[in-house]
């Protein structure tokens, strides 16, 4: 259930009998050549509403602004300082446990988000939150890995796309039909949680937008897939947590 649908004398009651909140963190910023604005945000919300199915939780409004300062060079993505986002973050997270909520688990949907969450969170009461992206259960990892193999990539991921495809429709795949360069293992690690470089030498050097991701290969009965994996780990994980 949406926090924003309730009433307060929902919330109270919920409250009252002990209840934790999910709260969908995502970006603004460009997923390649058929990859929606919001890919980041859209999946993080998809992932906690569906879960929230499962197990009667409640979600909180997505936070959609978030840092994506190496994508800025792409039309569309709208990036904040790591500081106005800890600042935001810290202060809607805090205002969820003071209203009495036992805990926040945050589904994350965006590799940049998770360090100043994880700050966030040691400022905080560490145990009264729990930070985990939706991609990261082993299920999950397991079925990006059968699906797609190394042409996961990193960024407009076919993933990611699958799910908004499975949510909104296809979008023309343009010139994400082709391939992207290929990355190696070292610089996929050594470039993860999004260490990318300054916006134009981003976009220098992926200029599609893409990050050794083939989202063509993405089909909405993978997003289904994908969408049910991510929920059902999500929601046994909030379970636990809200004890």
């Amino acid at each position: 259930m949406k926090l924003e649908h309730m009433t307060w004398y929902d919330v109270d009651a919920r409250i009252g009998a002990g209840a934790a909140v999910l709260l969908p963190v995502g970006s603004t910023e460009q997923h390649g050549p058929m990859g929606r604005i919001g890919t980041d945000t859209i999946c993080a919300e998809a992932v906690a509403l569906a879960a929230a199915e499962i197990c009667n939780a409640i979600v909180a409004p997505s936070l959609a602004y978030t840092p994506a300062p190496f994508n800025a060079g792409f039309p569309g993505t709208v990036s904040v300082s790591v500081g106005t986002f800890h600042a935001l973050a810290h202060e809607v997270i805090e205002g969820l446990l003071d209203q009495g909520f036992l805990g926040v688990y945050v589904v994350n949907g965006h590799g940049a988000n998770l360090e100043p969450l994880t700050q966030v969170a040691a400022g905080l009461a560490p145990e009264k939150m729990l930070i985990r992206s939706w991609w990261e259960p082993e299920a999950v990892n397991t079925l990006r890995r059968q699906l797609y193999g190394d042409w996961e990539g990193m960024h407009a991921t076919p993933s990611e796309i699958a799910i908004t495809q499975s949510l909104l429709g296809e979008l023309p795949a343009n010139q994400a039909s082709e391939p992207p360069e290929k990355l190696s293992p070292d610089y996929l690690r050594a470039h993860a949680g999004d260490r990318h470089g300054p916006p134009g030498e981003h976009r220098a050097r992926f200029p599609d937008g893409r990050v050794g991701s083939h989202s063509a290969l993405a089909r909405p009965e993978h997003g289904t897939e994908l969408l049910k994996a991510a929920a059902q780990a999500v929601a046994q994980e909030f379970t636990l947590f809200q004890r």
